[in-house]
């Protein structure tokens, strides 16, 4: 009979620890940012770690890069949305409307 109870506690936890496991969120930013920098900080130890770990989390994420002629993407999205207007011939409102559509689509 104890062995029966045992073996129901057993299951009975385990079967509650992978309902659990099943309902935790899904990581923040901030903690898979915390994932990188550990990973990136193996073979560090001591102060060398703590400088690493700090200038790791308070790194802001890159800026968009520029593309290859330069530019950013923001640069190319004008360059494209001016060419469709010119090309369609608008003027005055009609510009104005399809350019506020055309940059702001993503």
């Amino acid at each position: 009979m104890k062995k029966l109870l045992s073996l129901l506690a057993l299951g009975l936890s385990l079967s509650l620890g992978a309902a659990h496991a099943a309902d935790e969120k899904a990581k923040t930013p901030q903690q898979s940012k915390m994932g990188t920098c550990n990973k990136d900080a193996t073979g560090k130890t001591g102060d060398e770690r703590k400088a690493f770990m700090k200038e790791c989390l308070s790194a802001k994420p890159a800026a968009a890069a520029p593309a290859a002629d330069g530019k950013t993407a923001q640069q190319t999205k004008m360059k494209t949305c001016n060419a469709d207007a010119k090309t369609k011939a608008l003027k005055g409102d009609e510009r104005k409307a399809f350019m506020k559509e055309c940059l702001s689509a993503k």
